[in-house]
């Protein structure tokens, strides 16, 4: 090649870096105090089972559930919703990203349920990517510590596409693992799951407007007890190998 052709080349190249500098990682907006919408995902669907454990069943059938009921508590809370998928259909993860990045004033909450190899591995655990999603993060990972025999693997940092590309605030929280026993079974039972979408809804409200706020059912409360929250220097599990 020329060398001054080879040259052109390289320096339409070197401009083009910043563009996909931005296009990999869009700078955050930090609605983390001020959100309106929330953009509920309900992990997998359709032809994308998500994890399937004889315990716990299929995951796309579970994160629906727990999905519906945050979606309702939300909106009883005042907040504005939008959901992501509200019947098993598939999402690809882009159109996910399409939806939450399409909202104003937003924050964006994807709910799924964990796999392991491991029978006895149990446990919530809650990711984020952008440091203005922490805050929230730790907030619905406390609230899961409230849940009676939970076991706590710390909320941590992830590359997940829905949490790298997202404009506003977003966690994923794994709602326990079909693979352990128990968590599978609980899993299947409609309460326990109603009680995972209240103490998600109660730590989203809070988020917003502050302690105190949020109103649960008594038939949920009665089902919890309070516990230490995690302390943001402590040491947690490892998380689990990722199954998005």
């Amino acid at each position: 090649m020329p060398r001054f052709v080879n040259r052109i080349v390289t320096i339409g190249f070197v401009a083009l870096l910043p563009a996909c500098a931005s296009m990999r990682t869009p700078a955050v907006k930090n609605t983390s105090k001020s959100f309106t919408t929330v953009v509920v995902d309900a992990g997998h669907g359709g032809k994308d089972n998500g994890a399937y454990r004889r315990f716990g069943g299929a995951e796309k059938i579970a994160t629906l559930d727990v999905a519906q009921r945050l979606d309702r508590k939300l909106r009883e809370s005042e907040l504005k919703t939008v959901m992501t998928r509200s019947s098993d259909v598939f999402i690809s993860l882009d159109e996910r990203v399409a939806i939450e990045n399409s909202q104003k004033n937003a924050i964006f909450v994807s709910i799924h349920f964990n796999d392991s190899r491991r029978r006895g591995i149990h446990g919530f655990e809650t990711y984020y990517h952008s440091g203005d999603s922490f805050d929230l993060a730790n907030r619905i990972q406390a609230k899961l510590m409230a849940i009676p025999h939970s076991a706590n693997r710390g909320v941590h940092t992830a590359n997940f596409r829905v949490l790298r590309l997202a404009y506003y605030p977003a966690v994923l929280v794994e709602c326990g693992f079909l693979s352990n026993r128990s968590e599978g079974n609980q899993a299947r039972d409609w309460e326990y799951r109603e009680l995972l979408a209240d103490k998600i809804a109660e730590a989203i409200v809070e988020q917003r407007y502050g302690p105190g706020v949020y109103r649960g059912s008594p038939q949920v409360a009665a089902q919890t007890q309070p516990q230490t929250e995690p302390s943001n220097g402590g040491t947690s599990p490892a998380p689990a190998a990722p199954h998005r």
